[in-house]
């Protein structure tokens, strides 16, 4: 933050010499780790093509009446969530901060960045036609991932994790209603990611009390359009919980050629089916007395199904109890009958819990809950605005190049050892040098970072990043 005139004060606690404090006249700032960041940015051309699917291609030059430009005010709201200014308020204190500014393209002695009450107009008046470009964006930024870390082509398979999360609401939010599940007004987004390349593919808000599959089908087939616009021989899985395990899922799923595995309500003609392995599997325990889990893979056809699919089932006993467990699949490979198959398959659906930490980060590490506007569309771009803050962050960490304590890192572990380090900046005719502490613990993890970011390469392949409609 920048230093502000105040008086100074004393403390006499050391018996030599007297401790005054007082505010520095230059600028100084608590966030000089966004720096490499925003270098990471600029190589890869994020933000830049982000703002271009603000109502058209023009919008990087539209200004405002405040003469804030866009792309300024966007950097401004992205680079504060990553650095834990989730709120628009935090920004009037913001403004002046000599980083952000050029974060945004200004000099630390420029005029000041964009206000909240201009921020909160910036976010009220983006267009539906900009929502749906900004979640091309989040898909064909996720395109671009995958060839990066599979020699600049996409992969033979890839897998697509399906989540939806409730989103507490504590005001006059629009479409914003009580779900009598949660016990709260809420919404209800719905998440799409990748498992290797932590990309989030799209966000999608919903309101508060509509089935966790609604929309998911037409939000899955958009991300699955665009992947075999690349590469149309690509296999593709999907996966989710058992709120997705519904036959309009599966039909999708089926009539595009997909693989899925969902996991499935258990009914009382399933633990009829499943008794005999139920009781296999507690007689084990009570011999062994160690945690027993046993599978089956069998066929299996519901009331309202047209026919039957594949269906596995745990049965799994321990100190705490027994856990009957059942997924349905389309895997073309699996031996009805066979417990090593369903216990494969199974094993690789429970994968799909390491995307909770990614909800953990999005939640929790980036607030994208903070969706505080009364306008339901002005909270859509928000819930936008922390996915592509955390796919930038997911981009920068998966590399060789940083330590493993970054790759792994929560967006709090970035703000403790990269972000937040104070820095004096001295602005001259012919640069502006960033002073931080001497004796700064976390110099050498900075320094990674930076190569990070100088050497990243981003080569140009073709992607159609000009989808900025529906």
């Amino acid at each position: 933050m920048s230093a502000q005139d105040a008086d100074q004060l004393s403390f006499d606690f050391l018996p030599h010499l007297p401790i005054v404090v007082q505010p520095h006249a230059g600028q100084i700032t608590s966030d000089a780790g966004l720096l490499p960041i925003a270098q990471f940015d600029r190589r890869w051309n994020y933000t830049a093509r982000m703002a271009r699917c603000l109502d058209g291609d023009d919008a990087c030059g539209r200004r405002t009446q405040n003469h804030h430009q866009d792309i300024e005010m966007l950097r401004q709201r992205l680079f504060g969530i990553v650095a834990g200014y989730e709120d628009c308020n935090d920004h009037d204190t913001l403004r002046s901060e000599p980083v952000f500014k050029m974060i945004a393209d200004r000099l630390p002695q420029d005029d000041d960045l964009a206000s909240q009450p201009t921020l909160s107009r910036f976010e009220n008046s983006v267009s539906a036609g900009s929502l749906f470009g900004l979640n091309d964006f989040l898909v064909n930024t996720g395109v671009e991932r995958l060839k990066q870390l599979h020699g600049g082509k996409l992969p033979d398979s890839i897998t697509l994790d399906l989540d939806a999360t409730d989103d507490p609401t504590h005001g006059h939010q629009q479409l914003t209603l009580f779900h009598g599940y949660f016990g709260q007004y809420q919404y209800f987004p719905l998440v799409i990611s990748e498992p290797t390349s932590k990309h989030v593919f799209g966000v999608w808000l919903r309101p508060g009390t509509v089935h966790a599959a609604l929309g998911a089908d037409d939000d899955l087939m958009r991300i699955v359009n665009a992947l075999r616009q690349e590469r149309s021989d690509i296999q593709i899985h999907v996966r989710g919980d058992a709120a997705f395990g519904n036959p309009a899922m599966y039909q999708v799923c089926e009539n595009n050629g997909l693989t899925y595995t969902f996991g499935f309500a258990s009914n009382s003609r399933l633990k009829k089916l499943t008794e005999p392995l139920m009781d296999q599997a507690v007689r084990q325990y009570e011999q062994s007395k160690d945690k027993q889990r046993l599978f089956d893979c069998f066929e299996y056809q519901c009331d309202s199904w047209d026919r039957s699919r594949t269906v596995i089932a745990k049965a799994e006993c321990h100190g705490l109890g027994t856990n009957l467990r059942f997924v349905v699949t389309n895997r073309p490979d699996l031996i009805i009958g066979s417990a090593d198959d369903g216990q494969r398959e199974y094993d690789d659906y429970t994968q799909r819990g390491e995307s909770e930490q990614r909800m953990d980060e999005l939640k929790n590490g980036l607030k994208m809950d903070r969706l505080s506007c009364h306008r339901f569309m002005a909270n859509f771009f928000r819930l936008l605005l922390h996915a592509a803050a955390f796919n930038l962050l997911a981009a920068i960490r998966q590399s060789d190049q940083l330590p493993e304590l970054l790759r792994v890192g929560q967006p709090c572990t970035w703000r403790t050892h990269v972000i937040k380090v104070a820095a004096t900046l001295v602005q001259s005719t012919r640069r502006i040098t960033v002073r931080l502490a001497g004796n700064w613990p976390w110099w050498s993890i900075y320094r990674a970072v930076a190569r990070r970011a100088v050497t990243a390469r981003f080569p140009a392949i073709g992607l159609p990043m000009h989808l900025c409609g529906p």
